[in-house]
C-alpha cells in the first residue's frame, strides 16, 4: 500500500472508510490482497498509476480505487472495490469512462472472473412516493452508461445501497430540532433515567461483541466471529483515540451504562468529514430507559466535534415497505431527522462469463451455509 494513500483519497470529495489503508489491513488478514490505483490529471491528460510506488508530482489526483483481490479455484480471482472507485467529479463523463475502462484492463490482467464496484453514486434522495423525494438525473445517466459498457447490477449486494444521512453542520439545538419529537423525548428520558455514555477501550471489546451477538439473534441478522470484529476495531483504534490525528480513519466504541452496567453500545467510524455508525448493540435489560437513543446522540456530538459534517447511519431498506427486513431498524434511524440517500448499488463486470454464472449460482449457497454456521456460533456465544 502507498504510505500516503489516506492523504490522497481524503483530498477527494467523498473518501470512504472502506477505501482506507486500514480497511485494506483488515481484509489482508482474511485472504484479500490490496492494490491501490490512482488516476492523475495534468494539462487535461489522465495517467493511471497502479501499485505501491506513485509519484504525484505536479499532477492532481482525480480518482482512486482500493482494489481487493482474492484467489479462487484454478488460479482465478475475484476483484472488488468496496465503496469505490472514488472520483473528484462523477459528472465528468470522460473521467468516469476512463476509470471503468482501466478497471476492466486491471481485472483482465489479474485473470479475474469479474470485478465488482459499489461507489456512493446517488440515484435519489428521500423515500420514493413521499413528499420531498427526488431522483438524481446524473445517477440515472450513469446507470444507463454502465449497462451499455457491459456492467450488470449485482445479485450480491455486499454493502447497503441506501442509508440515512444526518447533517451535522447545524447547531446541536437545530440537529435536535430536526428529529422526531419521540426521538428527542427518548434522548432526554435516557439522561433523566440515569443512563450515561462513556468511551470504551480495547478491554471492552469482548463485552461489546457478546452484546452484538445477542442483538443479532434478536434482530435476525447474521454476524461474523469475534476475531473479525476485534481485527476491525483494533486496527482502526490501535492505541486509543487520543493519539490518532484528526484526519486519520478511526473507530470509537461508545458504551451506555446504567449504574455501571453496559446496556447499549455503538462502534462509530470517521474519516474525512463523514462518520459511520457501522456496529450497534444493545442488551435486553434497561431498554425502557432508551440507552440506544442516547448513544446515537452522543455519537453525533462526537462526530461533529471532530469536524464531521455528515453522520451516516449505515443502512436503510431496499424497498421502503413494512415487510422489508430493514424496516424496524429504519424506523429507529429515521427518528433522528436524517435524509434518505439512495445509491446505485453494486455492479459486476463479468470477464469470464461461464465462471461468473457458476460463481453467482454457488456463492449464495455457500453464504447461506456460512450464515447458518455463524448463527449457531452466535447462539453459543450469547448464551
Amino acid at each position: 500500500m502507498l504510505t500516503n494513500w489516506n492523504e490522497i483519497i481524503s483530498a477527494l470529495p467523498h473518501p470512504h472508510i472502506l477505501q482506507s489503508r486500514e480497511w485494506a489491513a483488515v481484509k489482508s488478514r482474511y485472504g484479500w490482497k490490496a492494490t491501490p490505483v490512482i488516476w492523475l490529471e495534468k494539462d487535461g491528460e489522465f495517467e493511471t498509476c497502479l501499485g505501491s510506488e506513485v509519484n504525484v508530482g505536479e499532477s492532481e489526483p482525480v480518482a482512486a480505487a482500493l482494489l481487493l483481490r482474492r484467489k479462487m479455484l484454478f488460479g482465478a480471482n475475484v476483484m472488488y472495490a468496496p465503496k469505490g472507485p472514488l472520483l473528484s467529479d462523477w459528472g465528468h463523463e470522460v473521467l468516469r469512462v476512463r476509470v471503468l475502462q482501466d478497471l476492466k484492463k486491471i481485472a483482465h490482467q489479474a485473470k479475474a472472473i469479474f470485478i465488482k464496484i459499489d461507489p456512493d453514486v446517488v440515484v435519489g434522495r428521500g423515500v420514493p412516493g413521499q413528499e420531498g423525494s427526488e431522483e438524481d438525473p446524473l445517477g440515472a445517466d450513469i446507470h444507463t452508461e454502465w449497462q451499455a459498457m457491459g456492467w450488470r447490477f449485482s445479485p450480491d449486494q455486499i454493502q447497503y445501497r441506501n442509508t440515512v444521512l444526518v447533517d451535522l453542520t447545524a447547531t446541536e439545538d437545530d440537529i435536535l430540532g430536526r428529529m422526531k419529537s419521540k426521538t428527542r423525548y427518548n434522548i432526554r428520558l435516557a439522561s433523566r433515567k440515569g443512563v450515561t455514555v462513556r468511551v470504551g477501550d480495547q478491554e471492552d471489546l469482548g463485552m461489546l461483541y457478546k452484546m452484538y451477538a445477542e442483538t443479532s439473534l434478536r434482530g435476525g441478522f447474521a454476524i461474523r466471529g469475534e476475531e473479525y470484529y476485534r481485527s476491525v476495531w483494533e486496527i482502526f483504534a490501535p492505541s486509543g483515540v487520543e493519539v490518532c490525528p484528526g484526519s486519520a480513519p478511526i473507530a470509537e466504541p461508545l458504551i451506555a451504562e446504567v449504574e455501571g452496567e453496559a446496556v447499549a453500545g455503538a462502534v462509530v467510524f470517521r474519516f474525512g468529514q463523514r462518520a459511520w455508525y457501522l456496529h450497534g448493540m444493545s442488551a435486553v435489560t434497561q431498554r425502557e430507559k432508551m440507552p440506544a437513543h442516547l448513544v446515537q446522540w452522543e455519537a453525533m456530538r462526537w462526530a461533529k466535534e471532530a469536524g464531521c459534517t455528515v453522520y451516516d447511519m449505515w443502512g436503510a431498506p431496499n424497498v421502503f415497505e413494512e415487510n422489508d427486513p430493514m424496516w424496524g431498524v429504519y424506523r429507529f434511524k429515521r427518528g433522528f431527522g436524517g435524509e434518505v440517500s439512495r445509491t446505485i448499488g453494486a455492479w459486476d463486470l463479468p470477464l469470464r462469463p461461464r465462471l461468473y454464472n457458476l460463481y453467482t449460482v454457488i456463492l449464495p449457497k455457500i453464504l447461506d451455509a456460512m450464515r447458518r454456521f455463524r448463527e449457531k456460533q452466535t447462539k453459543e456465544i450469547a448464551s
